[in-house]
């Protein structure tokens, strides 16, 4: 029997029959996946020309493209059919473990405490705040949990409270293209004004006059942040003020109010360069100033204090940055004086001001520093982590004038705590600690280390290592290694409940610290982007093959989980080395660079020529083709893979992996599992509410779990 899909051209299932000679005979149907039809349409560019099959897939609008969607979201299901019990059972262990009635840190911002929680059984936060003490009476500002009735999907960012405590701006998304609609709601009688400013980030700052509000435009094709506006409640928004416009495609902007309160600040930056203009607070009507001219490589940020800015910055060749001055008078980088030095083994990542000390946030062999130092030079020390396997990091610190810092700390065995420290006295206070729920948590469970992998070139990867006590390390255990390695995002190494699940089943889980992020300093993450881009994949692979050698696991029971650009590392290795992983997790993954990089008017693309390399340069175009993920799909075999991507992702089109996907069906020549799941109502960060995501991955765990025979039967 054939099904096929009322669309023309698309043949959905095909389904055999086995029979026998009792008088029960019974059906036996085995899905087979989608065949996606081909439309060959040639692509040429410099003189060379790729024949892409499934360009036809680039259009959600089209009810074709959604049938063939859908009909790989219904084999993905039937496939997966037995997990299915197994899926409700991990996720409802995921969910287990989260404290569902929990509550955030409360922290002081003028006059008022703000915080947020979650309720028992609800999906999304509700955020408050009490004036003068945490004994005052709650004033509700926003309950998501209202909020997202009626919408498949929901998030609020950008709460922005006026300098009067009054007034409120807040902006929502219910389709997950990152399109926010910013409002406003007067805070003492609970009405949202009728202003609604469309098309922005979400996020604005508020002039000293409790009027006037600054905010971020996006461009409604590219999606690229280009605009900032002035708008004053009450005004339509047809008579909103534009003030700055980024002319420059690989530019985005963006706007925010310095710590002081006393200048409104418009950053305009690229992969490789950055640009600041600003105003007084209080003058909301003035021209911006330039704080310095945009130089071609030169990147800064600046932080206000008393009479003066601190200028992060690479310049002078600061690879690994530096900490410069400048009075705010006049801010030139003719004028800037050097405050800390550059360090070529030391990564200076941030500054936080207050009155009498400021912190250092520091990466040095990639472990998180904080060091803390006193404005008259009378005292300075870091702040004591042992481990190998941590993140550290400074926390919300609002206010100038305290001595007490708020900074957050987990391991990989153990979870997150946000801490406050008297930098005078040096006593510490843990204001909160995640629970881990179920009962059956012990970090005493647990191992974390750190190993160092050999490179191909004879560099040296490290490795972070997470697995329970009871696991053998004798080359038998299942291992997923997960990593990103692009634009300098360090993929740090954090605690999670939901891993638990994998580690308390045998599993090893690794992250691979790869050139392409920034976890070595600044220069890791220079040798692998651009022209050097195929680090990235080498050093994944190589860090592989280092944890086969070392026994931790085999080729039969090692797996590779990557997300974005971490999907395109995905395709890079299987299309390198397919036989080295049992199984491949890519979420959302970038995978067809060329055609991506080459269409302008994709969300994001010029912005990231910095990182890939410009394809209308023939040098580019020719290296990207030999790693490109879709280019390079060929007659071979290919790992059991599981492919996730969101109908209305705005950072990495449906298409990518669609057409990946098909590509990979038609070619391939094994009978290894192969299974797009599409996500008809959300985007790139999946499911809104904070339990939906964890179905997410209860598919991704099912799906490795299964592999390894390690889900019972129904």
């Amino acid at each position: 029997m054939t099904i096929i899909l009322r669309k023309l051209g698309i043949l959905l299932f095909c389904t055999t029959f086995a029979s026998s000679c009792s008088s029960n005979m019974k059906e036996t149907i085995v899905p087979q996946p989608p065949k996606a039809k081909k439309i060959p349409k040639e692509l040429t560019v410099h003189g060379d020309t790729r024949v892409d099959n499934y360009y036809w897939l680039n259009n959600r609008e089209d009810d074709e493209v959604i049938a063939y969607l859908e009909a790989e979201n219904k084999y993905y299901n039937e496939m997966t059919s037995h997990t299915h019990k197994f899926q409700e059972e991990l996720y409802n262990e995921l969910k287990g473990r989260i404290k569902q009635d929990d509550e955030s840190v409360p922290y002081k911002l003028n006059g008022y405490f703000y915080n947020s929680r979650f309720e028992k059984g609800k999906e999304y936060p509700i955020y408050f705040r009490q004036k003068g003490s945490l004994d005052a009476e709650e004033e509700i500002l926003f309950d998501c949990n209202l909020m997202a009735k009626g919408h498949e999907f929901f998030n609020l960012r950008g709460i922005s409270v006026s300098p009067n405590n009054k007034l409120a701006t807040f902006g929502t998304d219910t389709v997950s293209r990152r399109q926010y609609d910013i409002q406003f709601k007067n805070l003492e009688t609970n009405e949202i004004y009728p202003d609604k400013i469309e098309n922005t980030t979400g996020s604005s700052v508020w002039a000293a006059d409790n009027k006037t509000i600054f905010y971020t435009k996006k461009d409604p094709v590219t999606l690229r942040s280009d605009k900032i506006y002035k708008h004053q409640i009450g005004t339509p928004t047809s008579q909103d003020v534009l003030v700055f416009e980024e002319e420059d495609e690989t530019f985005n902007v963006f706007v925010y109010k310095t710590k002081s309160k006393k200048y409104i600040v418009i950053g305009s930056v690229s992969t490789l360069t950055s640009e600041y203009r600003f105003i007084k607070a209080d003058e909301p009507d003035a021209a911006f100033t330039v704080f310095s001219p945009r130089e071609r490589g030169l990147e800064y940020s600046i932080y206000h204090f008393g009479d003066t800015f601190y200028i992060l910055t690479n310049k002078d060749d600061a690879t690994n940055f530096k900490l410069m001055q400048v009075a705010e008078k006049n801010t030139n980088i003719a004028n800037w004086e050097e405050f800390i030095p550059h360090r070529e083994a030391v990564l200076l990542e941030d500054i936080e001001i207050f009155e009498d000390y400021y912190v250092l946030s520091e990466r040095e062999e990639g472990l998180n520093k904080l060091k803390i130092v006193r404005w008259d030079g009378t005292d300075a020390y870091y702040l004591p982590f042992d481990s190998e396997t941590y993140v550290a990091g400074t926390y919300t610190n609002l206010d100038f004038e305290t001595d007490k810092l708020r900074y957050f700390y987990n391991a990989m065995e153990s979870p997150y705590a946000i801490v406050e420290m008297d930098m005078k006295t040096k006593a510490k206070t843990i204001l909160k600690e995640q629970e881990v729920l179920g009962g059956k948590f012990n970090k005493q469970n647990y191992k974390a280390k750190r190993i160092w992998a050999n490179a191909r070139d004879g560099k040296k990867v490290p490795i972070c290592l997470v697995y329970h006590k009871d696991t053998s390390i004798n080359g038998t255990a299942p291992l997923l290694q997960y990593a990103y390695g692009s634009y300098g995002s360090t993929i740090d190494p954090y605690f999670s409940t939901q891993r638990l699940s994998l580690l308390d089943r045998g599993f090893i889980f690794a992250i691979a610290h790869i050139r392409g992020g920034e976890y070595l300093g600044r220069p890791w993450y220079d040798d692998g982007k651009l022209l050097k881009k195929k680090n990235t994949f080498t050093d994944f692979i190589d860090c592989s093959k280092y944890l086969i050698e070392q026994n931790y696991t085999s080729s039969q029971h090692l797996y590779a989980m990557g997300g974005s650009a971490g999907g395109l590392l995905m395709g890079a290795i299987i299309n390198m080395e397919p036989n080295l992983y049992n199984g491949v997790v890519a979420q959302v993954p970038f995978v067809d660079v060329i055609t991506t990089m080459l269409d302008d008017t994709i969300p994001l693309t010029t912005g990231e020529y910095d990182e890939w390399g410009n394809p209308n340069d023939k040098t580019y175009y020719e290296y990207m083709k030999s790693y490109s993920p879709y280019d390079n799909v060929t007659a071979k075999d290919y790992p059991n893979m599981y492919v996730s991507t969101g109908l209305h992702d705005s950072q990495v089109q449906y298409w990518e992996p669609a057409k990946w996907v098909a590509k990979l069906r038609d070619l391939k020549t094994d009978n290894k599992l192969l299974f797009l799941d599409t996500n008809m109502d959300a985007g790139h960060g999946g499911a809104s509410g904070r339990f939906e995501a964890l179905k997410e991955t209860a598919k991704e765990y099912a799906f490795l779990l299964d592999l390894e025979g390690k889900i019972p039967s129904n």
